[in-house]
């Protein structure tokens, strides 16, 4: 067990939108004071056809086709779902304030569903569902919502084994992700589980991101990618440390990044502390230069 289960808090919707601007089968499930609207359905899996679970997509308030957006893209935990980002942390409520505030422009967040259903607790974002997310879930959002194309439109973050999940997931797939986010992650596949069961050497050095950000340095800077990392204590079997390691790593390697640091006294609530940087960070500004130095 990895993750901590998010307590459940719907926000209630006021009413459905006139036309949902997604295929038949979505539904709004919770909205924001603003309008934004969480809607919930199932983004095809051609990797796992059999598995029939939700994904998750929220809109912005106004959200009009006739303009684009960012997309941020959130990997829950395993064991976990998608509302246990969108109902557990009140996405909604969180993603509208940000935007009505100006503390970001207007996007979407989309939510997918990942690991195995019968024993999440043994899965990773690796494997078939790191294919799901890059071969499937992007161009399905890609197809059939108003997105900014390219990697400075797009970030990949996540919590606990969804962190890791995004974080490895973008240094494996270079130009599709411009901003990686981990919260309270983990940084290298010291869970010999899901696809890393019986991994060999070769495969495991593959799928470590502490060692692809060395390998791959240049390339990063040269892109601008972006990483966010938070973490407040030891998570479970998830340590602290290694997301301060990870952080001291980026720094060294020039690498642009925020580390985000509990406060004392959001002891107890991490994730919902954590949720509106990682969102704000998540969205490159427009003004905000998309290429650094090298």
């Amino acid at each position: 067990m990895r993750l901590v289960p998010i307590v459940a808090g719907l926000v209630a919707l006021a009413g459905p939108p006139a036309a949902p601007p997604l295929p038949p089968g979505w539904t709004p499930v919770a909205a924001g004071p603003a309008g934004g609207v969480v809607y919930q359905g199932r983004i095809p899996n051609a990797f796992v056809p059999s598995d029939r679970r939700p994904s998750a997509v929220y809109l912005p308030p106004g959200y009009s086709p006739a303009r684009r957006y960012p997309v941020v893209y959130l990997l829950h935990g395993l064991p976990g779902s998608p509302a246990s980002i969108w109902d557990g942390l009140r996405l909604a409520a969180v993603a509208d304030a940000l935007i009505a505030a100006g503390r970001t422009r207007p996007f979407v967040a989309v939510m997918p569903v990942g690991g195995p259903a019968a024993d999440p607790s043994a899965g990773e974002w690796a494997g078939v569902w790191e294919r799901y997310v890059v071969d499937g879930v992007v161009p399905w959002v890609d197809a059939h919502l108003s997105t900014e194309p390219g990697p400075q439109g797009r970030a990949l973050e996540g919590l606990c084994a969804g962190g890791f999940g995004a974080v490895d997931i973008g240094l494996r797939h270079p130009g599709l992700f411009g901003t990686l986010g981990s919260w309270e992650g983990y940084f290298a596949p010291v869970f010999r589980d899901g696809p890393f069961a019986h991994a060999g050497a070769a495969a495991l050095r593959a799928h470590d991101p502490a060692l692809l950000v060395r390998s791959e340095a240049a390339r990063l800077r040269r892109g601008g990618v972006r990483f966010y990392v938070s973490v407040g204590g030891n998570h479970g079997e998830v340590l602290r440390r290694w997301t301060l390691a990870f952080a001291t790593e980026l720094a060294g390697l020039r690498l642009e990044h925020e580390l985000w640091l509990l406060a004392p006294s959001e002891r107890g609530h991490f994730w919902r502390a954590t949720l509106p940087s990682a969102l704000r960070y998540g969205v490159v500004s427009e003004t905000e230069p998309t290429i650094a130095p090298r």
